[in-house]
């Protein structure tokens, strides 16, 4: 089995799981309904689903969607545009600054290659962006990912490897462009 199993499936925690990812859903479906002047409505709706109050400075824009939110940790002056997805089971920490553009999603879990894995195990790690970087549209970030800070990354990659400090990944599968 992987060296990175997170979650048996049908165990106590994974029922816990489950109840969190019915919890965070109905809180999000509301989010998402509010007119979007109602910034007081959004911001308690929001602190709900984090679990504590959103840092001053930070903006996210819904609709917003977690299965869980109690992990995502948003360092100041993070700017979250619409329709993005934070999977965060596993821990996403979004550095101060970082701005994240429409339909960027968040993967922190998924299941083992292995067929007979597959149906008993999760799998993942955790996500950690520095500070100052800027996602592109439609990206996803894969479990386990590190990017450092002040990296760019382009729209529609996929960043399934470490990104190093002050570089430009682009591409289906992310890669390094430059770095300066």
């Amino acid at each position: 089995m992987p060296g990175d199993l997170l979650l048996r499936i049908h165990s106590p925690e994974s029922r816990a799981m489950s109840e969190r990812v019915l919890r965070a859903t109905e809180l999000t479906s509301r989010l998402n309904v509010l007119p979007f002047d109602d910034e007081a409505g959004r911001a308690a709706l929001l602190e709900r689903i984090l679990g504590r109050p959103v840092p001053d400075g930070v903006t996210i824009y819904p609709p917003f969607f977690t299965d869980h939110g109690l992990n995502l940790d948003l360092g100041e002056r993070v700017f979250v545009n619409q329709n993005c997805t934070f999977l965060d089971y596993a821990g996403i920490r979004l550095g101060s600054r970082v701005m994240v553009a429409p339909k960027v999603t968040f993967i922190t879990v998924g299941h083992p290659v292995d067929t007979d894995d597959r149906r008993v195990w999760l799998t993942g790690g955790p996500i950690d962006v520095g500070e100052n970087v800027w996602i592109g549209a439609g990206a996803t970030i894969l479990p386990g990912v590190t990017i450092g800070r002040d990296a760019v990354i382009a729209a529609g990659a996929v960043v399934a490897e470490d990104v190093p400090e002050r570089s430009l990944v682009a591409g289906g599968k992310a890669v390094v462009r430059r770095t300066w």
